[in-house]
């Protein structure tokens, strides 16, 4: 879009429409808001990817921002613009699915936020970038134990969730991440357990 990757275009518009949203029509953030209990009975089927663009405050946009940034802009120069566009879209969907199934009875529940896709472009990373390293609350890791504690964090988490953060969403997103990538070239999951598997042997 005029010039730019598919990176820099969902940072950009994710930043505009967030920021419109909390500082000038709150009007975006309420009507985009993926609400399970109305996704199917008001027809509501556009809030499970509009939701991914809107965030709850400037905190929360920064945070997401900024992973992604780490993340995204060098995914992008390794599986191409269209590739990383359909993984973050489909995983905006999907990562709502398990919000959807536990939620789906709940009238007052409300989600909204870029995590799923994030998790999802984090977890495809990892899968073509095993040995790099990643920061887990700021201590530096090898980027494939980064993986498995994110997965069996986030697992515990959306299972005993008390909070207002959507650990349902990381966990899809996550594991969306991992099998678009094998579906859509699983060659690079190869290289990747030949990878990890020669630096433990």
């Amino acid at each position: 879009m005029f010039g730019l990757g598919t990176a820099a275009t969902l940072f950009g518009v994710t930043i505009v429409v967030s920021l419109l949203g909390l500082y000038v029509a709150p009007q975006i953030i309420e009507r985009n808001l993926f609400r399970p209990y109305w996704f199917q009975r008001r027809g509501d089927y556009w809030t499970a990817l509009t939701s991914g663009f809107v965030h709850a405050d400037l905190t929360h946009l920064l945070i997401n921002m900024v992973t992604f940034s780490f993340f995204a802009f060098k995914l992008e120069r390794t599986i191409g613009p269209l590739r990383l566009l359909a993984l973050y879209l489909v995983a905006l969907v999907l990562s709502n699915l398990g919000t959807f199934l536990k939620q789906r009875n709940n009238p007052d529940y409300a989600s909204l936020g870029a995590s799923g896709a994030i998790s999802a472009v984090l977890l495809a990373f990892v899968v073509y970038y095993p040995t790099s390293w990643i920061g887990f609350y700021f201590v530096p890791m090898p980027a494939t134990l980064f993986a498995v504690l994110y997965l069996g964090g986030t697992w515990y988490l959306a299972r005993n969730s008390r909070g207002h953060i959507n650990h349902d969403a990381h966990l899809d997103g996550a594991l969306t991440g991992l099998i678009f990538v094998g579906l859509a070239d699983f060659d690079a999951w190869r290289r990747s357990f030949r990878i990890v598997a020669a630096a433990i042997s």
